[in-house]
């Protein structure tokens, strides 16, 4: 998103790698060790090589979702209304695509996944809308939203409050998240909608789940599948002179009750089970250095998170993205990360 959020607010397709290993963090990145972040996650490297450059004349920056391809190219969405591919090894720019509506006009585009069928869904902020585009860009249809999702007055969503994340499930429904909250809702819950697909491919509205937030300065910013039905969530919030605050979580929609009928989320809403898996100001900083004061210099506005594929002991190897605003006091930012997972409740590991 384009703005930052105010103290007092916050794939099958997009895991094709998860069943394989996949490469290290290129040699460009930070030469520092790998550290731990929590118990259950690490960090493996970071890299500012993409940051304040250029490619095929569109500046390489502002991102706000990542998704990965079957071949480990990086789909790397601006919300400048730009689709870039990175190279799955180098990590550095190889296509930049315009996006635009099927309008021809420009896109906050803040979230993207790859479906089983190669197309692409992407969420426009505005509306918000999640909108179908082909492998090369194209603009397809559209999916409908729930009226009350809608930013206002047409709905109950906040401007630049909408959805920031998306994932297909294996069973084949997508998940979208909102990140704020709808107007009258407790300011602590946010609405993750979802679509169940028919037969046909097409997408219709179904069950809403309600996510309960950590920070109350905090949103979230994004959602990545971990292949087994949960997800992980990254909450973001930002307060100018201390910096970006960016936690990840790991969501279980199994048993989420269906909130889609309650028109006001009130502090007692049964809500998905959630653990933190790690506060990312925890983890070594590694010698980064960051232009605005953080916590930890390795922090900024992170955006965007995909699965890269799974070790073959098991633990998801993830990349995040900061999204630098086209700002000289951020920076687009590369972390990869090594995460262990709990078991599935039930599943006897």
């Amino acid at each position: 998103m384009k703005s930052r959020i105010p103290l007092g607010l916050l794939l099958l397709g997009v895991v094709a790698g998860c069943g394989t290993s996949s490469p290290p963090p290129p040699a460009s990145a930070a030469p520092a060790q790998p550290g731990p972040c929590s118990p259950s996650v690490r960090i493996d490297g970071f890299s500012d090589e993409l940051d304040q450059t250029d490619f095929q004349g569109h500046f390489v920056g502002n991102f706000s979702g990542l998704a990965t391809q079957p071949d480990g190219g990086i789909l790397a969405l601006s919300d400048r209304s730009v689709l870039f591919t990175l190279d799955g090894r180098t990590h550095r720019p190889v296509a930049a695509v315009p996006l635009t509506d099927e309008n021809g006009q420009p896109l906050d585009s803040e979230a993207i996944a790859r479906d089983r069928d190669g197309t692409l869904l992407i969420t426009s902020e505005t509306e918000p809308s999640i909108r179908r585009y082909t492998a090369d860009g194209k603009p397809l249809d559209r999916l409908p939203v729930p009226a009350p999702l809608l930013v206002a007055p047409a709905g109950r969503a906040v401007t630049n409050g909408t959805f920031e994340g998306i994932a297909p499930r294996p069973d084949g429904t997508l998940v979208a998240s909102m990140e704020g909250p709808l107007s009258g809702d407790d300011p602590m819950l946010r609405r993750f909608q979802t679509w169940t697909r028919s037969a046909d491919g097409r997408f219709t509205p179904a069950a809403q789940w309600a996510y309960r937030m950590h920070l109350p300065s905090a949103g979230v910013s994004e959602l990545a599948p971990t292949g087994d039905g949960r997800l992980l969530v990254l909450e973001r919030g930002f307060v100018r002179g201390t910096g970006n605050t960016v936690q990840l979580y790991l969501a279980d929609p199994a048993g989420a009750p269906d909130v889609s009928g309650t028109d006001r989320l009130d502090a007692a809403t049964p809500s998905i089970g959630n653990t933190q898996l790690a506060d990312l100001a925890s983890c070594p900083s590694m010698g980064a250095t960051s232009p605005e004061p953080q916590v930890n210099p390795l922090l900024d506005n992170i955006e965007g998170a995909t699965v890269l594929g799974r070790d073959p002991d098991g633990a998801l190897r993830l990349l995040l993205v900061s999204d630098d605003n086209q700002s000289a006091d951020q920076i687009t930012r590369l972390y990869w990360f090594t995460v262990r997972l709990p078991h599935p409740p039930g599943t006897g590991g």
